[in-house]
């Protein structure tokens, strides 16, 4: 068994011992952590048949991803933290069953109102994802830190978009609603193998929860890395939300005019990205991170252009997504890897503040994707994207320059 190398700073409590960490735990974490973030997911490529039957309009249904990123980002901020309190094996099952029932409150929604419900509550609980990949980080030697922490990531990016192919499918078999019911018992299942999988591993950060939560904006301010990794994750995920919010509308509409289950497949192509995660952490474990960042930064600005093409060519619009999300991908990745490696003891607070800026970043592409949409159709969409990753690209050459 082997111990953390780092010590605590003043005022936590000395790390614990830490588990081995097996592939198959690997596994099994990167399948959860897929799973878990999946239920997010599950509506995009559901949105215009969920607004047929509910009567909604393109921008309402644009609501349902938002509340769905807003119920995610608001879970990493209060719920997140607690890893630093409380037993994570025990933290992680209790959060895994309640997910189920955020998906079941959808499942059985009789109008909008509820299913706004269930889709907040399953965003807020779904962030058990973003206590496993720290866990995973925890758990790791330091030398695999990246290719452990990618591989799990590699399940999350995986959940993000086979979820859309999953959903769709579902949908085509039986209706919306058939994805949820499965989706919950997905999880209830999930929960019971983790429950046999996972080591119980406790560390305290010594600090009562209102302090608990004080102390991320704490990390913000010490933390310079933190704060621009946070900036540049923000601008990523809008990026990835802008494509993905309004894919099923441009996919639904002449001269496509595909099923759910037709538009669901696309996320096969956004998984080929993927699963580069592994790759990536690797070389991170090289100290190449930083020159990671500035290529998937650049590609994801590359990436319009194809995609301003997707009303004509599926050929384009499948590089387009191709590259969007090998860049997201890219750019996550080495986020996580610079984040995880200061303030050891504190990595559940560090994922609560950097992926809490994510989320944020994703709800607000979510809605200016389908704003734009509804107002200046597909143009207005890529003109949306290509303004976030010009952002995002000086983003990233500012601070560099600021370094140099």
């Amino acid at each position: 068994m082997t111990t953390a190398s780092t010590a605590a700073r003043p005022g936590t409590a000395p790390l614990a011992p830490i588990a081995p960490l097996s592939p198959l735990l690997v596994l099994i974490m990167a399948m959860a952590t897929g799973l878990a973030v999946a239920s997010n997911y599950y509506p995009q490529p559901l949105l215009p048949t969920m607004a047929d039957e509910l009567g909604l309009s393109a921008t309402q249904a644009g609501f349902i991803v938002t509340t769905a990123q807003l119920g995610y980002a608001l879970g990493l901020l209060l719920i997140v933290p607690l890893g630093d309190l409380f037993e994570r094996r025990g933290l992680i099952v209790t959060m895994t069953l309640l997910c189920a029932a955020g998906l079941l409150t959808t499942a059985f929604a009789p109008h909008f109102g509820v299913v706004l419900l269930g889709t907040a509550l399953t965003g807020l609980l779904s962030v058990v994802a973003q206590l496993l990949v720290p866990f995973a980080a925890t758990l790791a030697t330091p030398d695999k830190r990246g290719k452990t922490v990618g591989t799990v990531m590699s399940g999350l990016l995986l959940g993000i978009l086979l979820a859309r192919t999953v959903a769709g499918s579902l949908a085509a078999l039986g209706s919306w609603r058939t994805v949820y019911w499965v989706g919950a018992m997905a999880m209830v299942a999930m929960a019971a193998i983790l429950y046999r999988a996972l080591p119980r591993h406790h560390e305290t950060a010594g600090l009562p929860y209102p302090r608990l939560l004080l102390s991320i904006a704490t990390l913000f301010k010490e933390e310079r890395v933190l704060r621009v990794r946070a900036v540049l994750g923000a601008l990523t995920f809008a990026n990835f939300s802008v494509l993905w919010t309004s894919m099923a509308f441009l996919l639904a509409a002449p001269p496509f005019r595909f099923s759910e289950g037709t538009i669901g497949l696309f996320g096969l192509a956004g998984a080929i990205g993927a699963l580069a995660a592994s790759a990536v952490g690797r070389l991170a474990d090289h100290g190449k991170g930083e020159a990671t960042t500035g290529i998937g930064l650049a590609l994801l600005l590359l990436s319009w252009l194809p995609l301003a093409f997707a009303g004509q060519s599926l050929t384009a619009f499948i590089v387009g997504i191709l590259a969007l999300d090998l860049a997201v991908q890219g750019v996550h990745v080495s986020n996580q890897g610079a984040i995880y490696k200061i303030r050891p003891e504190a990595r559940n607070r560090i994922t609560a503040g950097y992926m809490t800026s994510n989320f944020i970043g994703a709800a607000a592409g979510s809605l200016a994707s389908a704003t734009a949409y509804s107002h200046a159709g597909w143009t207005g969409v890529v003109a949306t994207g290509l303004a976030v990753s010009v952002l995002g690209f000086a983003a990233w050459a500012w601070a560099r320059r600021r370094v140099a």
